[in-house]
């Protein structure tokens, strides 16, 4: 079943449900653990730094890589920051999104390398109207995690949500 907002966004549900919450679902403080899992391959980061034209040798030269402090090729940070998105999506804005407004305050405290497997994290810490009322704008607290359990990036991520449709 299609559904279409005021605004002229329509929204596809599976199943008879949508993936994605509208923003009257979110709740300040819950935190989403998401399901899916990715791991990371040679390729992936390969393909990442050909596409967004990042030639950083610490990336893609074995040899340059391996005379470092981490003695092989690191995973691009842009791409565990996309990734931690990605993998947070079917839980929090999937079908229900207007737009991203921003990611803030990343970081990567750990580095994340070939074959590593991410998972990620959200907390829900702020929630508010827009001033017309007529969507929302949440803030969640977005943590990536390696195989290990090692934090390897956090961010906060802003999106403008829909609320959910009259019936």
């Amino acid at each position: 079943m299609r559904l279409a907002d005021r605004h002229g966004f329509s929204t596809e549900r599976r199943g008879g449900r949508m993936t994605g919450r509208y923003y009257e679902e979110f709740e300040v403080g819950e935190t989403i653990d998401h399901e899916k899992r990715r791991t990371v391959s040679e390729s992936d980061n390969q393909r990442f730094c050909d596409m967004t034209m990042n030639q950083q040798p610490l990336h893609l030269d074995e040899e340059f890589a391996g005379e470092t402090r981490f003695g092989e090729r690191l995973v691009n940070g842009l791409y565990t920051l996309s990734l931690a998105v990605g993998l947070s999506i079917p839980d929090t804005t999937d079908g229900t999104i207007v737009a991203n407004l921003s990611y803030d305050e990343v970081e990567h405290p750990n580095p994340v390398f070939h074959g590593d497997t991410i998972r990620a994290r959200s907390t829900v810490t702020d929630k508010r109207e827009t001033s017309d009322g007529e969507r929302g704008i949440v803030t969640m607290h977005v943590e990536a995690f390696n195989q290990d359990d090692e934090l390897v990036c956090e961010f906060d991520r802003t999106a403008l949500s829909l609320k959910r449709p009259e019936e």
